[in-house]
């Protein structure tokens, strides 16, 4: 993979291509970097280009300044999709990445090829209640965050994943978040039951780990019966982040995707 950052972004992007004309964006979940989606780099780069990114105050993505915030990320993307002359494009968004995986499709839907959501929920119709409950956990969570960062990154690896390997390796990037990237996560809550869901002319993919928490599975399910059309896989033997938990199942299942919404098209 290819690093890059453009002049008047902090966001720093990868990319590997063989000319293979269809484009697939990674975006990755909260505390960690682009490096959870190194199985599916490497399944995928002969197959598509792949564009990949670290979120603000994640990985490389820290050189920031005064203003920015996880509000822009949408803007930067569709920034360097035209910088690197990409019309359309295939997203794949694992928990927080699903949450902007959707805030991108709700601006730029005419960008979107199709859409893979997992982990998350329906950003346009996230209930009070759902809302009280993820806040609760996540707070628990901030606490052992502000008395050490190895707390919380060992009881995040547990929430997050479920295989050993993947628990290990999601440790190993979380432990590398730092305490002052916190604040940029401060204004998700700004893309929640913004926008109603329009007319989608892309397909969508929704799921989640079969061990994943009870909220999760619901939102899932909440979802689909407000969208009946969008297709919907629960992966077994994977939690939270169901590509590092079960990579060769992940990326059997969004081939299979990718290959039905090119036959749709």
């Amino acid at each position: 993979m290819k690093q890059f950052k453009l002049d008047f972004s902090p966001i720093v992007y990868y990319t590997s291509g063989t000319d293979c004309g269809e484009w697939v964006l990674f975006l990755h979940a909260a505390f960690v970097n682009h490096n959870m989606f190194q199985p599916q780099f490497h399944y995928f780069e002969s197959k598509y280009n792949i564009l990949a990114v670290d979120i603000i105050g994640h990985g490389a993505s820290t050189d920031t300044k005064k203003g920015d915030s996880l509000e822009k990320m949408s803007a930067w993307i569709h920034d360097i999709m035209n910088v690197e002359k990409i019309r359309n494009i295939h997203i794949v968004g694992i928990s927080l990445g699903a949450v902007l995986a959707q805030d991108f499709a709700n601006r730029y839907p005419e960008a979107v090829a199709s859409l893979a959501c997992f982990g998350g929920y329906d950003i346009n119709n996230f209930s009070k209640e759902m809302q009280k409950e993820n806040g609760a956990s996540q707070m628990a969570m901030m606490f052992k965050a502000f008395v050490s960062m190895k707390w919380f990154a060992k009881a995040n690896k547990k929430i997050s994943a479920f295989s050993l390997q993947a628990q290990n390796d999601f440790y190993e990037m979380n432990i590398q978040f730092s305490k002052k990237s916190f604040s940029y996560l401060a204004s998700l809550n700004r893309m929640v039951n913004v926008c109603k869901t329009k007319t989608r002319n892309y397909p969508v993919l929704i799921g989640c780990g079969e061990f994943d928490i009870p909220m999760e599975l619901k939102a899932v399910e909440d979802w689909k019966s407000r969208e009946p059309q969008l297709n919907v896989v629960i992966i077994e033997n994977a939690g939270h982040c169901v590509n590092m938990d079960a990579p060769q199942k992940f990326n059997e299942v969004m081939e299979d995707f990718w290959g039905s919404a090119k036959h749709d098209s």
